[in-house]
């Protein structure tokens, strides 16, 4: 009876101390959030169940976009080097031609509306700051015009693929103009010290964000950084769901690339753990019948 007396002291104290560090400082540190939303309801400035011109969004995108944007899976180039670009507008423009993939419809067509809206960087770009976005806002198109734009950028996007080098296409398409990633040779192609003066800090590298800030976190933060990290600069980038899981696998396959085997590790650890005990307990029982 003594000895089952200690060892609920023992656990108690374990788990009080476990409480203590583990559970509550989670839920202190990353505290629950809403669930992500692949279809960002909260823009409404475009009807999206228009259905688009392919032929007369080829048109408007050339008169309206081409000027800044490569489209290079249609052979527009881009317009200038990207330290010129990065110094003309701060950062350097994407280029368009997994934009219909990537981008969720009703984000893309909002953000040709309003980008700073769609963003949610209006706390970045406002009359005090002095600053203006780079790429100005088209709510003087129609809706139809707008998604007119949205269907032809989709009819030009790639084929979706599967495996790391479609994962890397989109890791780059969505973060690279900012981020770098060491671990994959990847730099951002916006010169460090402009996308620093552009953002108000570096951009991380991203070669270990999978790890130290988890999946979980990672999932709920490239959907809507503002959520969890209130007045950064780091745009709401309006991935859809599939392409945002190929971000993240993508970090997690240059970041944590022993995940796999590390798991399989776990079920003999467990049985280790196991027999360790068994032996530990056998040993006890010998002592201690000698003792007695």
């Amino acid at each position: 009876m003594k000895e089952f007396k200690i060892l609920a002291v023992i656990v108690a104290l374990v788990g009080i101390t476990y409480y203590g560090i583990e559970p509550y400082a989670h839920h202190v540190m990353h505290p629950e959030v809403a669930p992500a939303d692949f279809t960002f309801k909260d823009l409404k400035n475009v009807d999206t169940s228009l259905v688009g011109n392919v032929e007369n969004g080829k048109v408007l995108v050339e008169a309206n976009c081409i000027a800044c944007h490569s489209i290079e899976s249609v052979g527009h180039p881009q317009v200038m080097p990207n330290a010129d670009a990065a110094a003309s507008y701060g950062v350097v423009p994407p280029d368009l031609s997994g934009a219909g993939w990537i981008y969720d419809k009703n984000y893309l067509a909002n953000f040709i509306y309003d980008p700073v809206s769609a963003m949610k960087l209006q706390h970045k770009f406002t009359p005090e700051s002095g600053k203006a976005f780079p790429m100005p806002s088209y709510n003087w198109m129609s809706a139809q015009e707008i998604m007119d734009i949205v269907a032809y950028l989709q009819s030009v996007a790639p084929t979706a693929k599967s495996g790391t080098e479609s994962h890397k296409k989109t890791f780059e398409a969505a973060c690279g103009r900012c981020h770098s990633m060491a671990y994959a040779g990847l730099e951002s192609t916006t010169p460090i010290d402009t996308i620093k003066t552009y953002m108000g800090a570096t951009p991380p590298d991203l070669s270990q964000y999978i790890k130290s800030r988890g999946e979980h976190y990672l999932y709920s933060f490239i959907n809507d950084p503002q959520v969890l990290l209130p007045g950064t600069a780091m745009p709401r980038t309006g991935l859809n769901k599939k392409a945002q899981e190929e971000v993240i696998a993508y970090m997690e396959e240059i970041g944590d690339r022993k995940k796999a085997e590390r798991e399989s590790l776990g079920i003999w650890v467990m049985i280790y753990t196991l027999i360790f005990a068994i032996l530990a307990y056998l040993w006890k029982r010998k002592i201690w019948s000698e003792v007695h």
